[in-house]
């Protein structure tokens, strides 16, 4: 690939998605863009970097920015995460909001829905205690594609063997010949959308709980902060925000602070465990 021609997709992407890549990436980038060049019937990577260029098409532009996103998720991916939302987080939020008796959980950049999913199992575990509350899931994604194949709620025998315990597989899913679908009653807890975390998130409202995982780490710095100041526009001070891993808070933005004794989870600095047990 032609070094200016690498230098555009790259601006494009991160104009357009955050996605930051370096020059020793151009490997990942002729690989998953060829597809999108044959898709529009392109003998190439130039021919496809000169239409960039000369004609600014949207759907050109969105199979582009699609190709390059990351979709990787699993159930109850890394546990601990979910361990400390149903001994945590949940048992505090209901006694915080025992008045208005709602609570609102954002899966942000939710890939095909496997973490939106495993936060509806877990409510529907505790439904006696929910009696009565208003409880909403709302997944968001970059790529349509994938906000469409996570409101199929239908799954691979290769993605409900990843994490997923067997009991819960029995008990939530239908089998159609190869592949697995979700209860609809479960599917009815959740709602996916489209929506670019770069972009205006006003219009999605306030949430109590933030999943927004293994994410921050394909941007650079400034976009990181813009990303995390957005979503603590979305939060009230007691809400919780999850990150993955490898992310932090920590010298990216103020805003957020850790939550004390649990790794991974921030707050505006409302929320507290005080008078709950620590999670396993």
């Amino acid at each position: 690939m032609r070094v200016e021609d690498f230098d555009m997709f790259s601006t494009l992407l991160k104009q357009r998605s955050g996605l930051v890549l370096t020059r020793d990436k151009a490997y990942l980038l002729e690989s998953r863009l060829m597809p999108v060049a044959r898709k529009w019937n392109m003998k190439g990577l130039e021919e496809l970097a000169a239409t960039v260029r000369t004609r600014k098409d949207e759907a050109l532009l969105r199979d582009i920015t699609e190709a390059m996103t990351t979709n990787e998720s699993s159930f109850f991916r890394d546990q601990k995460p979910f361990d400390q939302f149903k001994q945590i987080v949940l048992p505090k939020l209901l006694e915080t909001r025992s008045a208005k008796r709602s609570i609102r959980i954002w899966s942000a950049a939710c890939s095909s829905g496997q973490e939106a999913y495993s936060l509806a199992m877990l409510l529907s575990e505790e439904s006696a205690k929910l009696a009565g509350w208003r409880i909403e899931i709302v997944g968001t994604d970059i790529s349509s594609e994938m906000v469409e194949r996570s409101k199929s709620g239908i799954y691979t025998q290769f993605e409900v063997q990843r994490g997923l315990p067997i009991q819960m597989l029995v008990k939530h899913f239908k089998q159609q010949g190869d592949k697995w679908q979700i209860s609809q009653q479960l599917r009815q807890m959740v709602s996916f959308r489209e929506y670019n975390l770069l972009g205006d998130l006003s219009g999605l409202g306030q949430f109590d709980i933030v999943f927004c995982r293994n994410v921050l780490i394909y941007f650079d710095q400034p976009t990181k902060t813009k990303v995390l100041e957005a979503i603590a526009r979305q939060m009230p001070q007691d809400g919780v925000l999850y990150l993955g891993g490898a992310e932090t808070v920590l010298g990216i933005t103020d805003r957020f602070k850790p939550v004390e004794g649990q790794r991974g989870l921030y707050s505006l600095g409302g929320f507290s465990t005080a008078g709950l047990k620590a999670a396993i």
